[in-house]
């Protein structure tokens, strides 16, 4: 809503006036053409105060000016990851004596807020551009060709421990700006491996895998589990198999397993795995899982299971119905993901 114009003190004034003359709060909106409930709020005033002027604004002055704050503004968004140490000692050089909560509170004002830096894959230039022309050549696919894929990845679930976490300073929606990650390698750690699948109508089949995957165990993860999981999910005829361009999944008897069994395969850029919605399935699966506390490499797998069985029908829906989004998002970032 826009700001209405301050009425002036003449005006203010003279409804006070010709409040005290006996007039109605309508009469006098009228006479000067005024909303009723404007002349009620400065007759309000006039009552509470005895005054019509602007009254001091509440609470203490702020202890930065408006050069200082444009200074540590300035500073984190040329380096998100700016610590609040850093800033309270560039202050104090300035002249100006904060504390942290000062600092984060200033940056908040501005529309930054202190967040943990997202993880994801470090991407080359080249594989910027693999994502960036996948999104330009799906942008117009209709809505019922992503329904008829299944989406599907391997991903690694700690037993115990956290990874590290580095804060930086930010606005909404800029989480997967490559300033404001932290890059990492595929698989970096991990006590199991999980493959799973999904498309629109639900979650599919999921699979421990209890050694090191190689390329044919994952053509025979693929041959026990991805035609039951098509049949479960009631696949359309003509459905598309989604995987990335790991070497085990490009390998040449992967490649001849696939052709034999005639299913079609999404070609995929490599490096991009923001772009598979199945990310946000694992998301949520491993925060879940961490909030059941399994002590043991059993139980980890065990409640994996569980609480994949119990992702809704409606979660998965969303995410591929949503999917335009998410090619939106990275023509938009050059490449880059930064809300799905």
């Amino acid at each position: 809503m826009a700001k209405t114009k301050e009425l002036s003190k003449d005006t203010r004034n003279k409804i006070v006036d010709l409040h005290q003359a006996g007039k109605t709060e309508s009469a006098i909106g009228k006479q000067l053409g005024l909303k009723k409930s404007t002349v009620a709020a400065i007759i309000r005033k006039w009552k509470t105060y005895k005054t019509t002027d602007n009254l001091p604004p509440s609470g203490a002055p702020c202890k930065i000016s408006p050069r200082g704050v444009k200074m540590i503004t300035r500073t984190v968004r040329k380096n998100p990851r700016t610590t609040r140490g850093d800033l309270v000692n560039d202050l104090q050089r300035a002249g100006t004596k904060v504390t942290k909560p000062t600092i984060s509170n200033t940056l908040r004002r501005q529309g930054l807020k202190s967040c943990s830096a997202r993880r994801v894959p470090l991407l080359k230039p080249v594989h910027v551009q693999a994502c960036l022309k996948f999104a330009r050549e799906h942008l117009d696919d209709p809505e019922e060709d992503w329904e008829n894929v299944i989406w599907s990845d391997e991903t690694k679930i700690e037993l115990f421990g956290k990874n590290s976490t580095r804060r930086v300073w930010r606005t909404k929606n800029a989480e997967l700006h490559p300033k404001n990650t932290i890059p990492t390698v595929k698989h970096g750690g991990g006590n199991i491996m999980l493959w799973g699948c999904f498309s629109v109508k639900g979650p599919g089949r999921l699979i421990c895998v209890k050694e090191r995957m190689n390329r044919a165990m994952y053509r025979e993860i693929l041959s026990e589990n991805l035609l039951p999981s098509a049949r479960a999910l009631k696949m359309k005829c003509g459905w598309v198999f989604q995987h990335d361009n790991d070497p085990k999944h490009t390998a040449r008897v992967t490649k001849e397993w696939l052709r034999k069994k005639h299913f079609k395969v999404l070609e995929w850029p490599s490096q991009c795995p923001d772009l598979n919605p199945i990310g946000n399935l694992w998301r949520e699966l491993k925060i879940h899982v961490a909030q059941q506390q399994p002590q043991n490499i059993t139980a980890l797998e065990e409640i994996c299971m569980e609480e994949w069985a119990k992702i809704p029908a409606t979660v998965c829906e969303n995410l591929v119905k949503t999917y335009r989004k998410c090619l939106i998002s990275v023509i938009a970032n050059k490449g880059y993901i930064t809300k799905y």
